[in-house]
């Protein structure tokens, strides 16, 4: 059995690390149009920087909670490919590779040659590209109105996919959000798991925190 995954902000959020859209989420402190455009980074680069310096070290200082754990015991004994939306690294701490389609917060961007770089310190207007010295880096994660990351890879998984899973994810967010119903297209069956249904069409709900469901229905199924 192929399984997919699509992880959101849902299972992070058991780790420390905030949601967007929830009542008291980011996007109700932090406008979008400010911190997660590009517009909004050539208006205030400073501002921004200072958004994404404050969640580098809070992803930092997060763990990789049982849900993800639970995956990654998955991935080591089945066919599982795990895409997600969140920009922290917990999937990879926990042992699994995922497919980051908005970027990481992790790496460093640069305007000016268009080289990346693992960055983990805070970022800031005088930091220096690594490969050519200019100080034009930015978050290298995809904001709104960018084109997400490994779409070709994410499509090619979709159609051969035997069991699509999300996880976590609020179903709002394009294209993610047409993920499940593109797998099913295609003959998977699918399943979200998260705290509330994002309203969205799949054969099966299981409503819980990802803690406790995640690895109840990794269990079930090895």
């Amino acid at each position: 059995m192929r399984i997919t995954i699509l992880t959101g902000a849902g299972i992070s959020a058991e780790s420390g690390l905030g949601t967007f859209r929830d009542a008291g989420g980011l996007w109700e402190r932090y406008p979008i149009e400010e911190v997660a455009t590009p517009e909004g980074f050539a208006a205030d680069p400073g501002k921004v920087h200072a958004f994404y310096d404050m969640r580098r070290r809070d992803a930092a200082r997060a763990e990789p909670n049982v849900a993800h754990r639970a995956l990654a015991e998955l991935a080591a004994a089945r066919d599982v490919v795990v895409v997600t939306q969140n920009v922290d690294d917990l999937h990879e701490r926990a042992g699994v590779q995922a497919l980051h389609m908005h970027g990481s917060l992790f790496e460093a961007a640069c305007t000016a040659c268009g080289a990346t770089a693992e960055w983990r310190g805070d970022m800031g207007l005088e930091a220096r590209c690594p490969s050519c010295g200019a100080a034009a880096l930015r978050p290298a994660v995809v904001w709104f109105g960018e084109v997400p990351r490994h779409l070709d890879a994410i499509a090619d998984r979709l159609a051969v996919t035997d069991l699509f899973v999300a996880i976590g994810t609020s179903g709002q967010v394009w294209p993610a959000a047409g993920f499940a119903q593109e797998a099913a297209a295609h003959g998977a069956e699918t399943l979200e798991i998260s705290l509330e249904p994002s309203g969205g069409t799949f054969d099966e709900v299981i409503v819980g925190k990802a803690s406790e469901a995640v690895p109840d229905w990794v269990r079930a199924l090895l």
